[in-house]
């Protein structure tokens, strides 16, 4: 395997930037909601020397691996256990009510794709798991086997946007009786099989999108999402900035939302002036979704699909 500190984390220049505002000399702290490999938030404490990290990952394998590569900073990192919804329960363990900054790199982890036995990838033949916390939960061989026809058509159509879902759930209900599934490797080659020729040739790899839908029910990742961004904008202080990647449409569109409408005023419409403690509560930094430039593409894959977003506190949240 790759060492895992030559995974490259996507964006990180701008990222660095975004925050500068909110971090540059005094000891701000910083809520890395999905802190993998530690890629962002070791080029973030080295930045800013009086910087304080509270870094999360639902993922033991991802702490001890960030654990070991944030070492270096000492007693500036806490690493926490949790799923970023629960950010504002695990910072008042921590003491803390408000932060500086808040950083989202959503999806599946460069360590968890490259790990076989996480069955994540569908380039690799592995168990059917796709759990980002190993430790609960039901796996993706459990959906597969046990989810009524309707339940697997729903997740495959919304959450994988597959236009073949039917096509492909009729073969899978076929297949698991006669054999429950347990690896990737059969699951593949029966959507090799499900999914038109034609559009094999145009709509990249036949399993990306069902793998997609799969890992997105596992993790209940929307769900998590969803209630995520207001808690985590809870927990923003005034100046504070909140930095979304997100790699595919589904959360990206989740996050727009979230952030414009903390950007839009609640003044009634008509008014010919801004109501006291009605103003924006956030100031967005970025002119719709930033994307990697090609250079970046070309040296890191990874970052061909990223959206990012970012915005600024600078008024007090609605009550």
């Amino acid at each position: 395997m790759a060492n895992e500190h030559e995974h490259v984390p996507v964006l990180l220049d701008r990222i660095v930037e975004l925050f500068t505002p909110a971090f540059a000399g005094r000891g701000a702290v910083l809520v890395d909601a999905t802190v993998g490999l530690g890629g962002h938030s070791d080029a973030l404490l080295t930045a800013f020397p009086d910087l304080r990290l509270v870094a999360l990952d639902r993922d033991p394998a991802a702490l001890e691996r960030s654990g070991e590569r944030l070492a270096r900073h000492g007693d500036r990192v806490e690493l926490v256990h949790a799923v970023y919804d629960e950010m504002p329960e695990a910072l008042e363990e921590l003491g803390l009510s408000k932060v500086d900054g808040i950083l989202f790199d959503l999806g599946v982890s460069s360590m968890q794709l490259d790990r076989a036995e996480r069955g994540f990838a569908y380039s690799k033949d592995s168990p059917l798991d796709m759990r980002m916390d190993p430790t609960t939960g039901f796996t993706a061989a459990e959906v597969l086997n046990t989810y009524a026809p309707g339940e697997l058509i729903r997740i495959l159509r919304d959450y994988g946007e597959e236009r073949f879902a039917q096509r492909i759930v009729r073969s899978v209900v076929k297949e698991r009786e006669k054999e429950p599934f347990t690896f990737s490797g059969r699951l593949v080659e029966l959507l090799y099989d499900a999914v038109p020729a034609a559009s094999r040739r145009t709509g990249g790899h036949p399993a990306k999108r069902t793998f997609q839908a799969l890992r997105i029910e596992v993790n209940g990742e929307l769900e998590v999402l969803r209630r995520a961004m207001p808690a985590a904008l809870s927990v923003l202080g005034m100046g504070g900035r909140i930095v979304v990647e997100a790699y595919q449409s589904l959360e990206d569109r989740l996050v727009k939302q979230a952030l414009a409408a903390g950007a839009k005023s609640r003044t009634p419409e008509g008014l010919p002036v801004e109501l006291p403690g009605h103003g924006p509560e956030l100031k967005m930094l970025t002119r719709g979704a930033e994307k990697a430039d090609e250079a970046e593409t070309e040296h890191n894959p990874r970052a061909a699909s990223v959206r990012l977003r970012a915005a600024e506190r600078i008024g007090e949240a609605a009550r």
